[in-house]
């Protein structure tokens, strides 16, 4: 396994992380017998940075986890997040990240998880209702009680990002990066490495569309996935003619797509963990295999390329889902 380093910290963490969140929530029905083993084969294989949410399965997740973070507490480093309120027909509820309301949820994750402290503590989104500087202040309060290691922020906006780490040091920010979801490169990233702030990519697989195994017309009727513009038919040739040819691409290159798109991600700066989500133990294994591959000029123009001949990729997120993306 290769490693990087957490942020401000001295923490090394496994240069490729695992997203619990499809295990209990969003993508199908959920499979516990092969999550666990996949969690299982995480810690085999050497990938022990996790990551989950209180709202993955309202709880249910959290819960999951729980079965082989214990016997295993020491070997994994684990981040969980805060503020949504509820999930419920395929919808996201309201967003909380008042100090009230975290201090209750920071105790429930606690209790589900069954541990006493939480590696990495993020706020799911920055709430436009609270200062993120008492949000932040009440995470740090956390820190000093021994509940919390770290703090971290996701989806936050630049210059969220600099008012929180002026309260207390934010070692990660979490935000959706990868071949087709770019935003973050113009002024977020630039802050995160002034700041010494560690980016963790989430659907750095573009929510499984980079691995060409993605049927866009046959998506469950829970999937997630169903009411994102990315995965509708209007943008379904597209992207399946885009997906296909980096599948050739990644063939050419004797890998995966999912490998050369991870390889990808991880190459665009070593202050970068991608953390894909899996709950079956081949798309893990395929997955860390990302590790192997070495990315040389003329593969990124072949890329660039590609992606310059399918551009209608549609936007990753609908209205409602943008609306907690913090732009302040």
């Amino acid at each position: 396994m290769q490693y990087r380093t957490l942020g401000n910290t001295d923490v090394k963490l496994s240069a490729i992380g695992l997203g619990c969140m499809s295990m209990s929530h969003a993508y199908g029905e959920p499979n516990d017998e092969e999550s666990i083993l996949t969690l299982e084969k995480a810690i085999e294989i050497g990938i022990t940075f996790w990551d989950t949410a209180d709202i993955y399965g309202n709880g249910a997740n959290e819960e999951l986890i729980s079965h082989v973070l214990q016997p295993n507490r020491q070997k994994i480093f684990l981040a969980t997040k805060f503020g949504f309120t509820g999930y419920a027909d395929g919808k996201m509820g309201g967003f909380d990240g008042s100090p009230a309301y975290m201090k209750k949820a920071v105790e429930a994750s606690l209790r589900r998880l069954r541990t006493d402290v939480i590696d990495l503590y993020y706020a799911h989104r920055v709430d436009p209702n609270v200062p993120i500087e008492e949000t932040v202040g009440a995470m740090a309060e956390l820190v000093k009680q021994g509940k919390v290691r770290y703090l971290g922020l996701s989806e936050a906006s630049a210059q969220s990002l600099r008012r929180a780490h002026a309260v207390h040091p934010i070692s990660a920010l979490q935000s959706e990066y990868s071949l087709l979801t770019r935003d973050v490169e113009t002024t977020v990233l630039p802050v995160c490495r002034e700041l010494r702030i560690t980016l963790v990519p989430f659907s750095p697989l573009a929510r499984g569309l980079m691995t060409n195994t993605l049927d866009l017309t046959g998506l469950g009727a829970t999937d997630f996935r169903r009411g994102l513009p990315r995965y509708q038919p209007e943008h379904a040739d597209n992207n399946q003619q885009l997906a296909a040819g980096f599948a050739s691409l990644a063939t050419a290159k004797g890998c995966t797509p999912a490998e050369l798109a991870l390889a990808w991600v991880l190459a665009q700066g070593s202050d970068i963990i991608p953390i894909p989500g899996t709950k079956r133990r081949k798309y893990l294994l395929d997955n860390a295999g990302a590790l192997d591959v070495t990315l040389a000029k003329k593969d990124f123009e072949d890329i660039d390329q590609l992606l310059k001949r399918f551009p209608n990729i549609g936007a990753r997120y609908n209205e409602a889902n943008s609306k907690l993306v913090d732009r302040s």
